[in-house]
This record gives structure tokens, sequence and C-alpha cells, in this order.
């Protein structure tokens, strides 16, 4: 394991995410599970997630000490997040197929940063979810583009979506708990 420290800081942030993700998801199923229009709960619901996910990959950033390698993706990640908040704001609130269009999108774009950020961290452990979630976020990312594409206002896939994301963040958190334990 490269750096304690930093392997720490994934895994508090992996709980953390892991946290966020659950009550996320929650509120999402309990307010738009029968939502077929726009409305502002679900607005601001469809906003926080990217942004609270941008604040994430920030986290990260600040949080890793490997000075050498490049940070391009983790950086292309966050301004996509911050993008794609701005653009579900204006889409959820006329459109929910085109906001799940702009969510599939996202996931798409998102994924592949994490899917690299994940193969760069890999020596520090618990990562292997990581690459998991952003191959998955690549491929659900289609199915929501496709369906938001498609006319679908079925909103409440993408907190399936978010689910499939926290249980990954906790399965690298407990890794990593692991890893540390055994290092100790």
């Amino acid at each position: 394991m490269a750096d304690h420290s930093f392997t720490r800081s994934l895994r508090s942030l992996y709980f953390v995410r892991f946290a966020f993700a659950i009550i996320w998801v929650g509120i999402m199923f309990a307010t738009s599970a029968k939502t077929t229009e726009p409305n502002a709960l679900l607005t601001i619901l469809l906003i926080v997630y990217p942004l609270f996910d941008a604040g994430a990959v920030l986290w990260q950033l600040r949080s890793n000490p490997d000075r050498q390698r490049s940070k391009t993706p983790e950086w292309i990640g966050v301004a996509v997040s911050i993008i794609v908040t701005i653009a579900l704001g204006v889409t959820s609130s006329i459109s929910l197929s085109a906001a799940l269009a702009v969510w599939g999108a996202w996931a798409i774009v998102s994924g592949a940063p994490q899917l690299i950020t994940a193969i760069h961290n890999r020596r520090n452990g618990g990562q292997i979810a990581q690459m998991l979630s952003g191959g998955i976020s690549l491929l659900a990312g289609a199915g929501f583009l496709f369906q938001g594409l498609q006319g679908s206002s079925m909103i409440i896939g993408v907190a399936g979506y978010a689910a499939a994301g926290a249980i990954f963040f906790l399965v690298s958190a407990v890794v990593l708990s692991v890893r540390l334990k055994k290092a100790a």
C-alpha cells in the first residue's frame, strides 16, 4: 500500500459517499416513484447529486499525495459534474426525459474518469469496486441516454443507479479498512 494517509482519506471519502448516496436514494425513491412531471424537489435532488460528486472528487484530489501522475481525469470529472449540475437544473424543470438524457450523458462521461482513476489508484487497494462502478456507469449511462432520447420520463431509474454506486463505495471503504487494519 503506497500511502496510508491517502488510503485512510479514500476510505473516509468512500464511507461519506456511501452515506450520502443512500440518503439521496431514499429521498429520490420517496419523491419520484410516481412522478412523471417536473417539480422543484426533483430538480433540487437531481442537481445535488452531481454537485456532491464534484465536491467528492475535489476532496480526493486534495488528499492525493501523488504529484507525479496526471490528475486530468479527475479534473475533467469535476468540470463535467458542474456542467451537468447546471444542465440538470435547466432540463429537469422543463422535461424529465431531457433530464434523464443529461443524467445518462453524465454517467457516461463521469464513468470513464472514475474507471481511469481507479486503475491509477489500484495500488492503494479497494479499487476493483470502483473499476466496476466506472464500467457500469458507462453502460447505465448509455441506457439512460437512450431512454431519455426516446422520451421516457421514468427518472426513478437514476435512484437505482445511485444505489448501486453506493454499494460500490461501501465495498471499497470496507476493503480499505481491512487493508489498513492489516498494515497496522
